[in-house]
């Protein structure tokens, strides 16, 4: 009698390389930014590449179980998740609890780690969303069930955000509704009316916020402001500058020494463009486009619906804080205080996106078909909001 052997599941490698890859620079990346600070103030050269370097650790951990356990499994804890993420939100918001740094609450501290809840609300909420959605898929172009239920859901998400506050992160989770409602075929008129009754609420919000607007202030003209508000973004913007086009040599960036703030975090990317120049910087956006391309390819490609939201849901976290990371760095856009996804230093960023990863390339094992599930995927969006 002829036996055979189940053929052997296949990840997709591109992806993995390149998560990998990014992964892998930002461990040299958070050295060269952070050796001088962390000697400085911690007394220990190798401080932040050591905590980096455990979440990196206990990151390929969490891919490896995700890629273990696989997708479809998130679908049954699409509710636990979100839960959870809700109670985490409210417990960083109780003085005692949450740790308070920079003017803002963002932090749990546990022993020997600090865990940040507005990161894993992002995944939770990608998660919750897709299952969803994937459930309600007859009536998500209808406004009671399809649109309103996640908005508000979405409301009440935000709200605790920005009592941290975390604008950044509640730009990010509203980004992510419309992206996924889009991608489910919620009619494009909703869309565009909640944006434009949503318009007066954010001028509120940033012109209430004294820091907010300095942050607005110091993106319209930073030179004008060179010494008060508009001093790290200057400083970022002449990190880059000086790289040139093969940089001042890793280890060799002068921003870093106490003339940026936050170079190892926020502002990473200037101190890659500054020791790695234009070469350096386009290797990484080379990077951040393979996740993004494979990431999307992945999706549309999965056997399920569930699965192309989710995957569609992951990708945007990626591709959505790479962008406006990079676009804050070079002056683009106001300062959000989001992490350069896998590059920059913070566990709990890092940890979570790797998971992420993780998810999407189980996904990536179980897609047949790109081309066809791409093209009715599409399709069925067209029918729905035309």
């Amino acid at each position: 009698m002829k036996t055979t052997s189940a053929a052997p599941v296949r990840f997709d490698p591109l992806l993995l390389c390149a998560v990998l890859a990014l992964v892998a620079l930002g461990l040299v990346m958070v050295y060269s930014a952070s050796a001088i600070l962390a000697q400085d103030k911690q007394g220990d050269s190798l401080y932040f590449l050591k905590r980096q370097l455990m979440a990196a650790g206990m990151g390929v951990v969490a891919m490896a179980v995700a890629m273990k356990v696989g997708w479809r499994r998130l679908a049954r804890l699409a509710w636990p998740l979100l839960i959870v993420t809700l109670i985490l939100l409210v417990l960083v918001l109780i003085p005692g609890i949450g740790t308070t740094a920079g003017g803002a609450r963002r932090w749990i501290r546990f022993p020997g780690f600090g865990l940040q809840p507005a990161e894993v609300a992002k995944f939770a909420w990608v998660v919750y969303l897709s299952y969803s959605l994937a459930k309600k898929r007859e009536k998500v172009a209808t406004f009671s069930v399809g649109f309103l239920p996640h908005l508000l859901l979405c409301g009440v998400l935000v709200a605790l955000c920005m009592r941290q506050p975390d604008f950044g992160s509640s730009v990010l989770l509203v980004f992510l509704l419309f992206v996924l409602l889009f991608a489910a075929g919620t009619k494009l008129s909703y869309l565009v009316g909640s944006v434009l009754l949503a318009l007066p609420l954010a001028y509120v919000a940033i012109a209430s916020s004294p820091y907010r607007m300095k942050r607005v202030t110091a993106f319209l003209d930073p030179w004008a402001h060179r010494h008060d508000v508009g001093y790290q973004v200057a400083e970022s913007l002449m990190s880059i500058g000086s790289g040139g086009l093969t940089g001042l040599g890793l280890g060799d960036g002068r921003q870093k020494l106490f003339f940026l703030p936050e170079a190892h975090t926020d502002f990473i990317f200037a101190i890659i463009g500054e020791e790695l120049g234009l070469i350096g910087v386009t290797l990484l956006v080379a990077l951040y486009a393979v996740v993004i391309w494979r990431g999307v390819r992945i999706s549309l490609a999965a056997p399920e619906t569930f699965g192309t939201y989710l995957g569609l849901g992951l990708t945007s976290i990626i591709a959505f804080q790479a962008a406006v990371n990079m676009c804050v760095a070079m002056g683009l856009l106001p300062t959000k205080g989001l992490t350069l996804p896998f590059v920059s230093y913070g566990g709990t960023s890092l940890l979570v996106l790797m998971g992420a990863a993780g998810v999407l390339l189980s996904l990536s094992a179980n897609t047949q078909g790109a081309g066809n599930r791409a093209t009715r995927v599409g399709s069925e969006m067209r029918e729905v909001t035309a």
